[in-house]
């Protein structure tokens, strides 16, 4: 690493640019500006109009500092690149205490800075700031803090959160505050002094009068539930995302939670009422749909056996699936009925890992179902690819993404399947759809299509009948 001490050396930049047509940055240079009331910060530039700007008829323009973080060129004075310069020379010299950028002289327009810092000292900015860089490459540079941790971050300074980790950065130095720093220093005011308001929580007994634990809330309204639903239970009612009792604004409230991206607790606090009577109605209906869902005589109607389930979903996966072995699978994903939290579950075991997910269905059927839908999956999976078609096409555009890929695959088994892809400029996504036999058992072609594009419809995933119709290839990698 380089041998100066960075805690005494001055920065002076003395090739400071007038925002004028014909002198502005490189197309994409980083730079440091001086904005018109005085303030630096930085940016990369993007005029607003290549060709004007290629053509020196115009400053318009955006210094881009990230995603939705810039700053118009209407509001710089001045500019001087960073991109142009390298210091790592003279960060190699002990004694160094003064790095200028450009010739220094009485007619130049000079800023100099002082009060680099480093992580190494255990030095961080705030949440937000804006900094000037030294990169341990030598390179200048400057980026907004990004906070992910007590002690981790990095410097955003272009969009798509393009950043610079702690590890890259040799230096830092804050450089002017500026809106989106001040407003996170007030909601940092905000969270402290929350934080100081809800230390010594009040209670408002109308609305809490049976004290500060949420169980007893719902026990109350589990009671009132069981009287149409006698299996009504706490743990079902908690299925619906759970209310609690939280501290908010210096008093007890009734409240839903969640982090944010910075594990900030998010508090979501009901205000349909004011007393304790008319939460716990509200209670009820909040959670009667998970209770309806939970009737044990609807849930396990085959049985506490597991497998009289999954032998009806095989059973009815196997006609279709004809080459399927449930055996294959077994110790990659099982099932079994457990009780969890006091109640009896639908579970689905991942193996060896320990790990399992409760199957939240309201009865046998769905469950079945839900097995069914994996066992499909599976055999598809376990039946080897031997041949593909792609089907041609121009451009097909389906509810605003563009169709990407239309491939029919024939398996080892004989069968076939087709994969549907789709995307736009941001996302996308496929679809495998199995081809069931009955559609193979249709005495044309045409009549095929008319069965198959039940299973994959035109105006959903992109080709008619029309489409396919004409396509011999097609017709002859089917079989007919």
């Amino acid at each position: 690493m380089f041998k100066c001490d960075y805690k005494n050396i001055t920065l002076s930049f003395n090739e400071f640019h007038n925002i004028e047509p014909k002198d502005m940055p490189r197309y994409g240079e980083f730079c440091l500006l001086e904005l018109k009331d005085g303030r630096y910060t930085g940016g990369e530039w993007n005029p607003a109009n290549y060709d004007d700007y290629a053509n020196k008829k115009t400053t318009a323009g955006d210094f881009v500092r990230g995603t939705g973080d810039s700053v118009s060129s209407e509001e710089v004075a001045k500019w001087h690149s960073l991109d142009r310069y390298n210091p790592s020379n003279c960060l190699e010299e002990e004694d160094m205490g003064l790095i200028n950028f450009g010739v220094p002289g009485d007619d130049v327009y000079s800023v100099r800075f002082d009060g680099l810092k480093s992580f190494e000292d255990g030095d961080f900015p705030k949440s937000e700031q804006y900094c000037f860089l030294i990169l341990d490459t030598g390179n200048l540079a400057a980026g907004r803090w990004e906070r992910y941790g007590k002690k981790d971050g990095a410097f955003i300074y272009a969009p798509a959160l393009a950043s610079y980790s702690m590890e890259e950065v040799w230096a830092w130095m804050p450089l002017s505050s500026d809106d989106i720093f001040e407003a996170e220093e007030e909601s940092e005011k905000e969270r402290k002094k929350e934080e100081a308001l809800n230390r010594n929580p009040s209670t408002d007994q109308k609305l809490l009068k049976y004290g500060t634990d949420i169980d007893v809330y719902y026990e109350k309204a589990r009671k009132k539930l069981s009287k149409q639903y006698p299996w009504a239970s706490i743990t079902q009612m908690k299925k619906s995302k759970p209310w609690e009792i939280v501290p908010n604004h210096g008093k007890y409230v009734f409240a839903q939670t969640s982090k944010g991206y910075r594990d900030e607790i998010l508090i979501d606090e009901w205000k349909d009422g004011s007393t304790t009577d008319e939460f716990i109605d509200f209670l009820c209906e909040y959670t009667k749909e998970s209770v309806q869902n939970s009737n044990p005589e609807e849930k396990f109607k085959y049985g506490m056996d597991i497998k009289t389930y999954l032998d009806k979903a095989y059973k009815n996966v196997k006609r279709d699936y004809h080459w399927f072995d449930r055996r294959k699978i077994k110790g990659r994903v099982d099932y079994d009925i457990r009780r969890i939290d006091g109640e009896w579950e639908f579970v689905r075991d991942y193996g060896r890992s320990g790990n399992y997910y409760i199957c939240d269905c309201g009865s046998a059927e769905k469950f079945i179902e839900s097995v069914e839908y994996d066992y499909r999956e599976y055999a598809l999976m376990t039946n080897p690819v031997v041949a593909s078609y792609d089907v041609p096409y121009g451009h097909v555009e389906v509810h605003g993404w563009n169709l990407e890929r239309y491939r029919f695959d024939k398996m080892q088994s004989g069968d076939y399947k087709v994969e549907v892809q789709a995307g736009d400029r941001v996302t996308g996504g496929n679809r495998t759809f199995f081809i069931t036999p009955d559609c193979f058992e249709a005495k044309t072609y045409g009549e095929f299509l008319d069965r198959y594009l039940e299973i994959v419809p035109g105006h959903s995933f992109g080709l008619h009948k029309k489409d396919l119709l004409s396509n011999r290839d097609l017709k002859k990698f089917l079989g007919f």
